[in-house]
Order: structure tokens, then sequence, then C-alpha cells
């Protein structure tokens, strides 16, 4: 893993620290308890008086942005998210068929867990650059949500590909069905991502293997004819 990457591990999710010249850029914002393991491992790896200059969310389910708005108002750190998934943001999102089931457990969990809406600052669309880090290119890997989307450091060859895949040691696998928004277009992203000229990829739904490794899994899953 790159020095200047720190991901933040739970047992639902994890997300990423990028850390910059200015300060500390997150990518996704966790869930249960995410700020709690935020503010824990930025404090081991000596990074806890680094400001938090902004949010870059993968896509809009709870589990990936429970923690934007109450981090954002209290770091004044910018947020730019995926503009297919705007009704996520907005606490207002819309499932049809099998990811109805997704819907009925975030209908549930929003409340319970006082998640708070939130408008970005910056609406994200294929191919945009970020230009922190060592600079992020937005590629649309739509399936498991209409903006789901992963974003590319091409001088490191490194995609951070959201929740692609979950890649685990003996139980990697494309998310569920009742998860995704379209699954018919699950196999086009992971084409798409395969296509890239990559070294490596990090999935948010993963253990700590390295980012090769992740990449072997995927095409290994590739290789079985999702």
């Amino acid at each position: 893993m790159p020095p200047d990457l720190l991901t933040v591990r739970s047992p639902f999710v994890n997300f990423h620290v990028l850390r910059d010249d200015d300060g500390l850029y997150l990518l996704d914002a966790g869930f249960i308890g995410g700020r709690r393991l935020l503010a824990r491992e930025l404090k081991r790896h000596g990074l806890d008086r680094e400001p938090i200059r902004g949010i870059i969310l993968t896509h809009g389910h709870l589990d990936h942005i429970l923690n934007v708005q109450s981090i954002s108002r209290e770091t004044g750190a910018w947020i730019a998210a995926p503009r297919l998934d705007a009704d996520h943001y907005a606490g207002k999102p819309v499932y049809r068929g099998a990811s109805m089931f997704t819907g009925c457990l975030e209908a549930i969990g929003r409340p319970l867990l006082e998640f708070q809406s939130f408008t970005p600052d910056r609406w994200i669309d294929d191919g945009e650059i970020i230009d922190v880090w060592h600079g992020l290119k937005a590629v649309h890997l739509p399936g498991h949500t209409a903006g789901h989307t992963g974003f590319l450091c091409e001088r490191l060859k490194l995609l951070f590909c959201g929740d692609l895949f979950a890649s685990f040691r003996g139980f990697s696998h494309l998310p569920p069905a009742i998860l995704n928004t379209d699954p018919g277009l699950i196999a086009l992203s992971v084409s798409r991502a395969l296509s890239l000229n990559l070294n490596g990829v990090i999935p948010n739904h993963a253990d700590a293997s390295s980012p090769p490794e992740h990449l072997a899994r995927l095409k290994s899953l590739a290789a079985r004819g999702i």
C-alpha cells in the first residue's frame, strides 16, 4: 500500500484516508462506529492534527455515507459525490425489485442511526478528475447503484473500486442481487474495471491483502463467467 494511504477497517465496511500536502481526504466515510475508528487510526498514525479537507464518495448506500454530514460539519470538509446517487444523499433512495430489501433496511436504519441528509458541494460524473492525492479519475461502474463510481489513480495504476465486489480470502464474490439497483450491469462494470491499466484494486469490503491480490481475485471472478 502507498505510504500516504490509510485504510480504516471495521466489521461492516472499510474506508480510506488519502494524505496530501495540504491535509487529508476521505474516500467514503464509514458506517456504525466509523467516526470513532477514524479518530483512533488518525491518532495511531500521528495524523490526528491534520485537517480533513474533503470527502469523496463511491456511491450512496448508507454504510458508506452515514457519517458524511457530521464529519463535514465538524471539519469544514467539502463533499464530492456521484451525481446519479443524489436521492441517496437526500435520504430518499428509490429501490425496485430484489433491492427493495435493501431499501427496507435503510429506511429502518436512517432514523435509528440518525442519518443526516446532505447536498454535495461537487457532483461527480464519469471521467472527471479530482485533483487530490496522486490524482483520481472517476470511473462509472453502475449496477450496485445507479451512480456507483470507482476512482482510478493512473499514476499508481490503482483503482478504488467501491463495492464492485467483496474480496476475502476464500470468499470473494459479487454483491448479492438484493444489494444491487441493476444486477444486469455488474458484469459490464467488472469488464470495464479490468480493461483499465491496473497494478491493483482496493475494494471497500475486503481483508488486508495487497491491491495486486485483490485484483487477482477480481480477475478470477471474471474468469468464472460472472
